[in-house]
């Protein structure tokens, strides 16, 4: 099956600091290319892979599961593990969320954490109590994609959600929010006003568990749940590229 113009991965070989992009549920790396492209362009090698079952049609994501998902990430945290002296993680949504698991997984090998409204649960409760089942006899609900507010911009993402792999996704937030307290690194929040995606407790959660002593929330006021193609993209460039360089270069001294 062919990749969706515009879903292709993005791939960028820089300097000694390394980031590694994910991308959301049901999305593609169009949501994240013009942040890559920023992050590239300042000098850093960046990894933004198109998860499995993503940017091709919504009944190919019904066969992955979480573990595909985070097996692309962590081989992307790999590659440039090998070459960067110091690697970052980022992710918007169930990015963010794939981004705090490698954080989780990969310890002090990870420099920093910068999650964009993550999704580590849900306030509603129907998604445990009936997706269990439910998904055995519906195979897809409408889309939760594009929920932007800048005129014009629209995120390239599937019309429909497949269940059985919106199930995996709710067990993947299990998994996550229970070792966030392994979470101990720099961490980055940036969390939009009014999202109408991902509920505003679920930064609260990642807030409230992790263990790390350097961490900065910042709210963006004119952006909906995609933020990173919304009105506030250039502050969540500059936030992140920020962050970076203070954490890879604590002392202050020309990197």
């Amino acid at each position: 099956m062919s990749v969706l113009p515009g879903a292709e991965p993005f791939h960028h070989d820089g300097g000694r600091v390394g980031v590694v992009l994910c991308h959301g549920f049901t999305g593609t790396p169009q949501s994240l290319r013009d942040w890559a492209q920023a992050l590239a362009d300042h000098g850093c090698a960046v990894r933004l892979p198109l998860l499995p079952g993503h940017g091709t049609r919504w009944q190919d994501m019904n066969r992955t599961r979480w573990a595909d998902w985070y097996g692309a990430v962590d081989t992307a945290f790999s590659e440039l593990r090998a070459t960067c002296d110091t690697v970052f993680v980022a992710g918007l949504s169930m990015g963010g969320a794939l981004a705090l698991r490698l954080a989780e997984e990969h310890g002090t090998d990870v420099a920093g954490v910068i999650v964009v409204n993550p999704s580590v649960s849900t306030e509603d409760r129907r998604m445990a109590l009936l997706l269990p089942w439910l998904r055995h006899v519906v195979p897809s609900f409408p889309g939760v994609g594009s929920d932007v507010k800048k005129a014009g911009s629209v995120e390239l993402a599937y019309e429909r959600a497949p269940l059985h792999a919106a199930h995996s996704l709710t067990q993947f937030w299990k998994v996550v929010s229970d070792d966030l307290g392994r979470v101990t690194q720099p961490l980055l929040v940036l969390r939009s006003a009014h999202d109408h995606v991902v509920p505003a407790s679920s930064s609260a959660r990642v807030l409230a568990r992790v263990t790390s002593a350097d961490v900065t929330e910042v709210v963006l006021e004119d952006s909906y749940h995609v933020a990173t193609i919304d009105n506030d993209a250039d502050t969540i460039v500059k936030a992140s590229l920020d962050f970076i360089e203070r954490v890879s270069n604590p002392s202050g001294a020309p990197s």
